[in-house]
């Protein structure tokens, strides 16, 4: 099991991202979108702050520096998604947002010449085509949503690759408690600027927001932060992509959502991936060597 402890964590953050999907829909009939990432992160960097207090004492430039960047990354991400889903389709949004499956192999060659494996690479399309069966129900247009959609997956494959690079050499706790408190400060400087600090709270509204701040923000991110540090970013960004098929389950269960094919063959297609990614079938590794030997 302690093998598979990278794998573990990043599936449950999968999973608890998944339920965010359905309490994300409750929260919107309550709060804005700024409102609900200003709330989520503040709740976040306040429970990490108390819970792991003594290592706020002890934080280095370099931990500041990295974290802080972390920050910037995962704010701007969650930002140019919501902005993004002003102006185009939530599908379109869903499924531009996910591309960063496919992103965070070309950072690793591109900035690193770092080699991505053949099956990582053929898993992280293979989401991609599971998550496409899964989001789009008509074309997909092109229109300055998708655009700010396509940022928005920019900069999280940022944040799941470089979270890969800083963890390997600095604290995953102390790296997830700086990121959220930059975000954070800069979630609340955002509504500040937009007047929309009076945050309406009744008890439904309460419990979806704290229920984003604690699970799908402070644990998930903190989950995602110390398993990466025993997994690739390619493997990492395929793990995670099961995020969509997580948000489907539970949008059918919490908000009755219909099944429909198109959606099964999405699933089946990004279970594939993780398979293919995660196994690296021994009948395909022998018969690529015995290819080579011809």
């Amino acid at each position: 099991m302690r093998k598979y402890i990278g794998e573990i964590g990043l599936l449950v953050t999968a999973i608890i991202w998944g339920t965010g999907f359905p309490v994300s829909a409750i929260a919107l009939d309550y709060f804005s979108p700024y409102q609900i990432l200003a709330g989520r992160f503040i709740i976040g960097a306040v429970l990490l702050g108390v819970v792991f207090y003594k290592k706020m004492l002890n934080l280095s430039k370099s931990v500041l520096l990295k974290g802080g960047l972390l920050g910037v990354f995962l704010y701007s991400a969650f930002a140019f998604q919501t902005v993004g889903l002003q102006f185009t389709t939530p599908s379109n949004n869903a499924f531009l947002t996910a591309v960063n499956v496919l992103i965070v192999p070309f950072i690793a060659f591109v900035l690193y010449r770092r080699k991505v494996s053949a099956f990582e690479l053929v898993g992280a399309v293979l989401a991609m085509a599971g998550i496409a069966l899964l989001s789009l129900n008509g074309s997909l247009s092109v229109n300055p949503g998708d655009v700010l959609s396509l940022l928005c997956a920019v900069f999280f494959a940022f944040h799941i690759f470089y979270t890969g690079q800083f963890v390997r050499k600095e604290d995953a706790i102390t790296l997830t408690l700086v990121q959220m408190t930059v975000a954070a400060v800069i979630a609340w400087i955002v509504i500040g600027v937009k007047g929309e600090t009076a945050l309406p709270i009744t008890t439904t509204s309460a419990t979806s927001l704290l229920y984003l701040g604690v699970f799908s923000t402070t644990l998930a991110f903190l989950l995602q932060t110390v398993a990466q540090k025993h997994v690739s970013e390619t493997k990492a960004a395929i793990l995670l992509s099961m995020e969509s098929l997580w948000g489907m389950i539970f949008s059918i269960i919490m908000l009755s959502e219909i099944v429909t094919a198109q959606m099964l063959i999405g699933a089946a297609l990004i279970l594939l991936a993780i398979i293919l990614a995660e196994t690296k079938p021994s009948f395909l590794v022998k018969r690529k060597i015995r290819k080579s030997i011809l």
